[in-house]
Parts: C-alpha cells; sequence; structure tokens
C-alpha cells in the first residue's frame, strides 16, 4: 500500500461522514468519496503538507457540486424527502455532538440551508475545521465565512429541535412505541404520541406513503393503521444515525426504519424511511466519525 493509499483509508471514514453530513445520502457520498479518490491519485503528493486537510478540501468541493445536482433531483422527488438511515457502531452514539447532528431532524433542519451555508456550518459546528481551511474548501474569503458561518448558526439555531430528555426517559418512551406498534395497541401508541404529532414518511413512490406531512394523533394513528393493515411485522430497536430507532421487518426483509422525536415523555415527531433504495445499507453498520 502506498503512502498517498494509506493516506486515503486512514481518512476514509471522516471523508464519509463529511460528504454524508452535507448529502444525508450514503448512495451519493460514496459517489463523492470515489471522486475524491480519483481526484487524490492524480496529485503530487510530495507537494501535499496535510493530507487530512486536503481531502476534506477536496471532499467539501465535490460535495458542493453533488449538492446543487441532487437539488433538482429531489424536486422530482415523490411525497417528503427524508435522510438515508444508516445503521451506526456504537461509538457514534457515544459522540453526543456527532449524534445529534446526524438525527433525522437536525439533517432535516440542514436541508433549509444553502449549500454552502450547509457546508460552512457542517465544517464549523460539527468538525471544527479552521475558518481559513473553511474558506479554502467553499472558495470564500475567511471574512466571508465567519459571517456565512453566523448566519448559518442562528438559522439553525431557530430551527434545531430543542428535545432534551435523559437516556432512561428516551429508552421508555421508545420501548413502549415499540411494544404498542408490534401488538397494534392503538391505544397504546395514542398514550405515546403527542396529541400535535407530525409524521413524515418517505416511501420515493416505491412504498405506501403520505405525500405530505401529517399532523396530530388521530390522523396519524389512522395512517398507521392503514399502512399496517393485513401486514405482519416484526418491530425492534436498532442504533441509526447514533440513535435508537424502530425497525420493521416484513418477510425477512427490513420495511420500515422508524426516528422519533421526543419531548415531556411524548414522541413530537415521527420519521418513518419506507424507500427500499434508502434500506439497502442497513445490513451492515457504518463507521461515523469527527477525528
Amino acid at each position: 500500500m502506498t503512502a498517498a493509499t494509506d493516506d486515503f483509508v486512514r481518512h476514509r471514514n471522516l471523508l464519509f461522514t463529511v460528504a454524508y453530513e452535507m448529502l444525508g445520502s450514503a448512495v451519493d457520498a460514496e459517489d463523492v468519496l470515489q471522486e475524491v479518490w480519483l481526484r487524490w491519485a492524480e496529485v503530487d503528493h510530495t507537494e501535499v503538507l496535510e493530507p487530512r486537510a486536503y481531502l476534506v478540501r477536496i471532499t467539501t468541493r465535490l460535495a458542493l457540486n453533488r449538492m446543487r445536482t441532487v437539488a433538482r433531483r429531489r424536486e422530482a422527488y415523490v411525497g417528503p424527502w427524508l435522510p438515508e438511515p444508516l445503521l451506526t457502531v456504537p461509538d457514534v452514539a457515544d459522540d453526543v455532538a456527532l449524534a445529534d447532528s446526524l438525527s433525522t431532524a437536525m439533517l432535516l433542519v440542514l436541508e433549509t440551508l444553502t449549500p454552502t451555508e450547509r457546508a460552512v456550518f457542517v465544517l464549523r459546528e460539527v468538525f471544527d475545521v479552521g475558518y481559513g481551511e473553511i474558506a479554502a474548501a467553499v472558495d470564500k474569503s475567511p471574512a466571508a465565512v465567519r459571517q456565512i458561518a453566523h448566519r448559518a448558526r442562528s438559522h439553525v439555531e431557530s430551527r434545531r429541535p430543542r428535545a432534551s430528555v435523559s437516556v432512561r426517559e428516551r429508552d421508555a418512551v421508545l420501548q413502549r412505541f415499540v411494544e404498542a406498534t408490534a401488538t397494534g395497541d392503538l391505544q397504546g401508541l395514542m398514550d405515546v404520541l403527542a396529541p400535535d404529532v407530525v409524521l413524515m414518511t418517505d416511501g420515493g413512490g416505491l412504498k405506501k406513503a403520505a405525500l405530505r406531512p401529517i399532523v396530530g394523533v388521530e390522523k396519524v394513528l389512522r395512517f398507521l393503521a392503514a399502512v399496517a393493515e393485513g401486514v405482519d411485522a416484526v418491530a425492534d430497536v436498532v442504533v441509526v444515525n447514533g440513535a435508537p430507532a424502530v425497525r420493521l421487518v416484513v418477510d425477512g426483509e427490513v420495511d420500515t426504519i422508524g426516528s422519533l422525536l421526543i419531548e415531556d415523555g411524548r414522541v413530537t415527531a415521527l420519521y418513518l424511511v419506507r424507500n427500499p433504495e434508502k434500506l439497502a445499507r442497513l445490513g451492515t453498520e457504518t463507521a461515523l466519525t469527527r477525528a
């Protein structure tokens, strides 16, 4: 293995995490990494003093290009678009800042930023990259990057979830939700869902899903009952994007991944990914890291 290859392999998990945070899609992140490798292979590595910084810079630029491409694709997406869920290794949950940035709710907030704002926010707030390095990655001056970072931070802070629950409370609510789902206990679901709960379902036009968010516990229950009718599903808990999530398996295949936002002992938002193209990676754990 050459030194250049060794550098790429050493930082690959970091580069994938950067690309995924910017894109919310593992498929697109993998495509970006293939392009990064091709660019890296053509570089005169004797002139690269800091391989990690250089690779992050290339990844950011290519991810920005991909973000502009997928934006057009998502305009034609059938129904709500949700980030691709990733089965993650336990270490991700231990890094609270990383796990928070990977949550479905947070990734949806990041979707409301412009591509450059998202790149700057992710590099600065998640990966603690210096303003000078970010400026080189997004082709802006350090002063402009500071302004963009401030604007993006204010935007995110005004929209980010305010949920703050203990691990014990979160796990208790999650277990009640799983048990009610597994047994078809509608009353149990009603008890665990907040009155104004919001449900978003991503079927990508390939699975039954609502074409817009559903608000209110009774409407949400009616939709869940309609989807579950005649389906024999097995529910369990898996760690997705650094946090526990509900996995529904039908006939041995993953049918749905459900991420929950929990506040004051109730589920206030429920995100169901049913698009089979987004569930393909759930057979293996993904190593995400800020290091």
